[in-house]
């Protein structure tokens, strides 16, 4: 099993955020704290640039998108 360092800290925050994460983190059965770290990862987390969240909206909203024959595909990775 993969060990991570880890920090305790003491945070300050308003009981009724408290009651709602500990909520939210009931309903994905999680710990209060597995909960707010992955919150706080996604957060932090690197973001695409601009143009791949255009090509990522696009794609979300099917503008643009060409019918892929699946047929022609195969064909074109056997010639690869």
């Amino acid at each position: 099993m993969e060990t991570t360092d880890k920090i305790e800290i003491a945070l300050r925050l308003d009981k009724n955020l408290i009651h709602q994460l500990e909520d939210a983190a009931r309903q994905e059965n999680k710990s209060l704290s597995g909960y707010v770290e992955r919150m706080l990862k996604r957060l932090v987390r690197p973001r695409p640039n601009p143009e791949t969240m255009e090509a990522i909206r696009e794609a979300q909203q099917n503008d643009n998108l060409e019918v892929l024959d699946v047929d022609h595909f195969k064909e074109f990775v056997a010639s690869l």
